[in-house]
């Protein structure tokens, strides 16, 4: 095995996390979709294969570097929120809670000299940065919007925010 049991644990620990952001965006999504919100729900939807992909691709890095892959259970995501823009804020805390367990990851990989991991990570800490910046940048348009949340999915839609699930579906058929 060419990483650490410590790491090996921690990087299990962080596929749990970046599926259960998949769970929570999905969750999300239902609720954005259930008020009509279609383009915030695209949005939403498709955080939640970005999530599930950041978690397979950490669990086929502890795959391949020999390390045993351990999967925990999920908690149950929140299915309503107060507001649209509460549903916002929440997600950018969720990204900088996930932002501070990639910097976690990173310095047990530096205090350990696992070299390799902490290489693998920087994708994630460069990641992050977009998240966060995207998360921010949606609440302040939520909170711009105020009620008016027609303003806002229409704003979103036209700089292709929440490209519908149908249209990347569709793409497929034109080949």
């Amino acid at each position: 095995m060419m990483i650490s049991e410590k790491v090996n644990a921690a990087l299990n620990e962080q596929v749990t996390n970046e599926l259960g952001a998949s769970q929570t965006y999905l969750a999300m999504s239902c609720y954005l979709k259930d008020l009509g919100l279609n383009v915030l729900a695209a949005f939403f939807r498709k955080q939640t294969e970005e999530e599930r992909m950041h978690g397979l691709k950490i669990l086929d890095y502890v795959l391949d570097v020999g390390a045993k892959a351990r999967i925990g259970a999920l908690a149950e995501p929140p299915m309503h929120y107060p507001s649209v823009a509460a549903t916002v804020e929440a997600a950018l805390n969720h990204e900088l809670k996930v932002t501070r367990q990639i910097h976690d990851l990173v310095s047990l990989a530096e205090q350990e000299r696992d070299w390799s991991t902490r290489s693998f990570l920087q994708w994630y800490v460069d990641e992050q940065v977009e998240e966060v910046s995207t998360m921010t940048q949606l609440l302040q348009l939520a909170r711009l919007a105020g009620d008016d949340l027609l303003k806002l999915e229409l704003h979103l839609d036209k700089f292709g925010m929440g490209e519908s699930q149908e249209a990347e579906a569709g793409k497929g058929d034109e080949e």
